[in-house]
């Protein structure tokens, strides 16, 4: 399989992983929930299921978004993780009410006596199932953060909430086999909500990269503190950032002397320019407006030719 770059080969690499990982995970804890009654270890088995398909939709966010850009897409396409990572939040909160939805039925439009007590395989898959998907979590963070991946960081946000889920599983399946089996079916409900949570973080974390939100206040101060160190940059006098799915766009101004010629004030831009995308592997682009530090130059500038002012309506 070819790749464009090395982001995407270990983005491949970990979600290939994760797949065969999670496909032998849910097997394992699906059997033991049948095996041993246990409709926490189930609906466990379940949401592990559902990670298989996610990662598919990860791999193939990752893919689309490293393509190059064309006539149709000039800033590229790292929005197609976003999309990825929504599409994963929606499938998480899916899965999350359909967990809730069996819980409640359990407790509610089941007799009592009728709910069967789990047994101890099931305590020993959600023990399994605790070490594998903690473990896969860090894993995925760890590939999510040195890529900086959105969509893979989504993957890794669902080990952690089904890692989350088997703990719950756990919990409700000891409650049951110390004598209150309503406490299998009523951790169903609370991997429900821990599930809701998961999707929510996700969702909301790729609509801020699709609506264009500014980086965090840290990086916008290394920006800064790194322009009025160039050489020749009297002044930083503004600073736009936006995030471009894993991206980042950056607009700055920047005042230099007055008597400098324009090859001169270029020169200066071009080094603010190639200072930031050097420092920042992240930036994508930078665009660098050039002021004259003294605000009298405007006093000389000309006026907008008639021709080219807006018609009066």
């Amino acid at each position: 399989m070819n790749f464009v770059n090395e982001e995407e080969r270990i983005a491949m690499v970990v979600s290939f992983n994760s797949i065969i990982a999670n496909l032998v995970l849910s097997l394992a804890k699906l059997a033991a929930g049948f095996m041993a009654h246990s409709a926490a270890m189930i609906s466990d088995g379940v949401h592990s299921a559902s990670d298989v398909f996610s990662t598919f939709i990860v791999m193939a966010g990752v893919k689309l978004s490293n393509k190059a850009s064309d006539s149709q897409h000039q800033y590229g396409h790292e929005r197609m993780e976003c999309v990825a990572a929504i599409l994963l939040a929606v499938m998480l909160a899916l899965v999350a009410v359909g967990i809730g939805y069996s819980g409640y039925e359990k407790i509610f439009a089941t007799d009592p006596e009728d709910l069967i007590v789990p047994g101890q395989l099931a305590l020993w898959a959600a023990i399994l199932s605790i070490v594998v998907k903690e473990a896969m979590f860090w894993y995925t963070k760890n590939a999510a953060e040195k890529i900086n991946s959105g969509a893979l960081m989504a993957d890794a946000w669902h080990h952690r909430s089904d890692a989350l889920s088997s703990i719950g599983s756990f919990v409700g399946i000891l409650g049951a086999r110390m004598g209150y089996p309503v406490l299998d079916p009523v951790a169903s409900i609370i991997i429900c909500l821990m599930i809701l949570y998961a999707a929510y973080e996700v969702f909301k974390d790729a609509m801020d990269k699709m609506v264009d939100h500014s980086c965090d206040d840290e990086t916008c101060k290394q920006l800064e503190a790194l322009i009025e160190r160039v050489p020749g940059v009297e002044h930083m006098d503004a600073l736009h950032t936006r995030m471009f799915g894993s991206r980042i766009y950056v607009d700055t101004e920047i005042s230099v002397k007055d008597n400098l010629s324009l090859l001169e004030a270029h020169c200066i831009a071009e080094m603010v320019h190639t200072a930031i995308e050097a420092n920042f592997p992240l930036v994508k682009h930078c665009m660098v407006h050039v002021n004259p530090l003294s605000e009298k130059i405007h006093d000389a500038c000309p006026m907008l030719p008639p021709e080219l002012r807006p018609k009066s309506k």
